[in-house]
């Protein structure tokens, strides 16, 4: 009698459970049943501001014509009257070729510590900096560890990370944490900011989780930032900020995540390296739909989860539907767009030929502006080309 009550009340809690919406079993929280998925023209002119920022950076560097004091460049430095420039950094191409530079924003409604991570230079470097195997990702400053101001780490459980990237962070870290941890001593109320590029945004990712382990709040924006590990670490990067946005009264306040990875439907870049060798993205991506300059508000979708339909993962999906329909090395594109058509590449250096490599040249420098080119006035494809002067300080 007892053993047939306990299968009927079974049988009742599944009913229940079914008809009800209760869980069985603890699931993850999301927002994306009633989450608004359009972007505000204040996140948009954010957003904007962030691209030009990440594009002085590539003024450093053997090519670049260099930063000066207080925040001078031939390319976009006389935007930002109120900046100041602290140091610069460049580790050269034998140690990952990582540059950038930290800067102070002493504008009153918005101070900021910026630092910026540039991209790499070579189109070769960029698809061999994708194609190095994954190694063991161990936070900062090593599991069970403590730093020097006594802040307990994190262990990240089956974590692997992109040993190129990773290596490049590591590089840099020297270059950067003594300018910052003066910075942040002498304006505690000034918000860490990270934005990166290509390259740049995947260092900009990997130092945001070694920021987190010092005790900082950094908010990051990265543009075209390629895969960074496994499930693993993704699941731990999306942790570590959906904590840290609830901690952090900077994010509270703006309504704002502290995480924003930017993508455009172009760029191949984000969907490197392949799912195939063991990469995933992480969430928080903000997509531009519109293949060309300049995207307008209604361009830009904020995207749920780790790899939303609707977004990169979809052009992905897409594409991998198509190659294996067709072997031509010019096909359609069925659901982007009219008329539009999508080159399959071949198989080169290993990465699936799904991916449109060639717009590495392209695709991946469009975000608001054509990116990488520190040149008076920018890119000259950009003259004449204005966004309005919208407020970025006001909530999203």
């Amino acid at each position: 009698m007892r053993a047939g009550s306990r299968i009927l009340l079974t049988l009742l809690y599944s009913l229940v459970s079914t008809s009800w919406c209760f869980p069985t079993s603890q699931a993850p929280l999301t927002d994306h049943v009633t989450r608004n998925h359009s972007v505000s023209p204040q996140l948009f002119a954010e957003l904007e501001e962030l691209a030009r920022l990440v594009d002085i950076s590539y003024c450093v560097g053997l090519t670049g014509t260099g930063i000066q004091k207080p925040f001078e460049c031939v390319s976009r430095c006389g935007d930002f009257n109120d900046f100041e420039l602290v140091t610069t950094w460049n580790t050269g191409q034998l140690m990952s070729d990582s540059c950038g530079y930290v800067a102070l924003a002493h504008t009153v409604s918005n101070p900021r510590i910026i630092v910026a991570f540039r991209g790499t230079y070579s189109i070769a470097n960029t698809v061999a900096d994708l194609s190095t195997m994954p190694q063991e990702y161990i936070p900062y400053p090593g599991d069970g560890d403590s730093d020097s101001n006594g802040t307990k780490t994190q262990a990240c459980d089956n974590c692997t990370v992109h040993s190129g990237f990773y290596r490049s962070w590591l590089n840099t870290r020297p270059h950067i944490l003594p300018a910052l941890e003066s910075a942040v001593a002498k304006h505690p109320d000034y918000v860490l900011t990270l934005v990166g590029h290509s390259l740049g945004g995947a260092v900009a990712g990997l130092a945001s989780l070694d920021f987190l382990a010092h005790g900082w709040f950094p908010r990051v924006t990265t543009f075209g930032e390629p895969r960074l590990g496994n499930d693993g670490l993704v699941r731990f990067l999306d942790w570590r900020f959906q904590s840290e946005d609830s901690n952090n009264a900077y994010a509270s306040s703006s309504k704002s995540k502290a995480y924003r990875r930017v993508t455009h439907i172009d760029d191949p870049v984000p969907l490197l390296p392949p799912q195939e060798w063991g990469f995933r993205m992480h969430a928080e991506e903000i997509y531009i739909s519109k293949p060309e300059l300049s995207p307008d508000v209604g361009d830009l979708r904020r995207c749920d989860g780790d790899e939303d339909p609707h977004c990169i993962a979809g052009a992905e999906a897409t594409a991998a539907a198509v190659q294996s329909a067709a072997g031509a090395v010019m096909v359609d594109e069925p659901g982007v767009g009219k008329d539009r058509r999508m080159r399959v590449e071949s198989d080169m250096w290993g990465v699936p030929p799904r991916y449109k490599l060639w717009q590495l040249f392209f695709a991946h420098r469009d975000y608001f502006w054509r990116l990488g080119l520190c040149i008076p006035g920018g890119d000259p494809h950009d003259w004449g080309r204005e966004y309005p002067q919208l407020g970025i300080n006001d909530s999203e």
